[in-house]
């Protein structure tokens, strides 16, 4: 006979599925933020970019 109970396995099953779809769900909004058409890494781009151009107008 198992030591674990069929009722056991299923409460750790459901507690696996739910962890694995919390991860999935962070993984997706994380994805969305930031590399979305407005994402973080999009805005940190032209940052750049227009601290860029900005010191190369600057005179010496």
């Amino acid at each position: 006979m198992d030591s674990v109970s069929s009722k056991e396995r299923g409460t750790a099953m459901r507690s696996l599925l739910a962890a694995i779809l919390l991860l999935v769900t962070i993984v997706m909004i994380y994805s969305g933020v930031a590399e979305g058409e407005q994402g973080m890494k999009k805005q940190l781009e032209r940052s750049g970019d227009a601290t860029s151009s900005y010191i190369r107008t600057m005179s010496p």
